[in-house]
């Protein structure tokens, strides 16, 4: 199982504070997409952009197609544009791709499933991410954080890569970026209101 994988099934399973904003999701996959691709080594980081590694196939179809995703001309890509790339309705794609193997419902699909995704099921892609996840694993963690969900007790270490902290810090201030665009919506659309209320 990958880490975007696991925080996915962990932004179903675990109970965050407030519900968790696809969006929010997506952000947060496209960086574990990354911090899995740095791990393979197909691709490295120059400060805050993305240098791809040539091609490479990890046996994942979604770590795969982010891989073949990556902006290969120079200046390359800076993880907060890819943040926002590839992050769009990807919290859509893994929910498919796990119904579709059966990893949600336990039950494959060969379209996408469009019953009742809440129904958990005790598959092996749920327990991988449980067992990452109840062991405080420090990525998982903080990934997961970034969406409002934390554990009953901190990692008992930090990420020390520094690469790795980089895209965490990004995804960090992405979601704090989507969060003020919205609220400045509801601003917007309130003041909107008032004023066709008025007398």
């Amino acid at each position: 199982m990958t880490t975007p994988q696991d925080l996915f099934l962990v932004s179903l399973d675990v109970p965050a504070e407030y519900p968790v904003e696809q969006g929010d999701l997506s952000l947060a996959l496209a960086g574990a997409e990354l911090v899995d691709l740095l791990g393979v080594r197909a691709l490295t980081l120059d400060g805050d952009r993305i240098v791809p590694a040539p091609t490479l196939t990890t046996g994942d179809r979604m770590l795969d197609e982010a891989g073949a995703a990556l902006l290969r001309k120079e200046p390359y890509e800076s993880v907060d544009d890819w943040l926002w790339r590839r992050g769009e309705g990807l919290a859509a794609a893994y929910r498919d791709a796990l119904d579709a193997e059966g990893q949600l419902s336990g039950k494959r699909h060969r379209r996408p499933h469009r019953g009742d995704r809440a129904a958990a099921a005790d598959t092996p892609a749920r327990r991988h991410a449980a067992d990452r996840w109840w062991s405080r694993e420090p990525v998982l963690a903080g990934l997961a954080a970034t969406l409002g969900i934390r554990g009953e007790r901190p990692p008992e270490e930090e990420v020390g890569d520094e690469t790795v902290v980089t895209v965490l810090v990004a995804v960090g201030d992405a979601v704090t970026e989507l969060d003020a665009v919205r609220e400045r919506r509801r601003i917007e659309n309130a003041a909107f209101d008032n004023i066709w209320r008025a007398p």
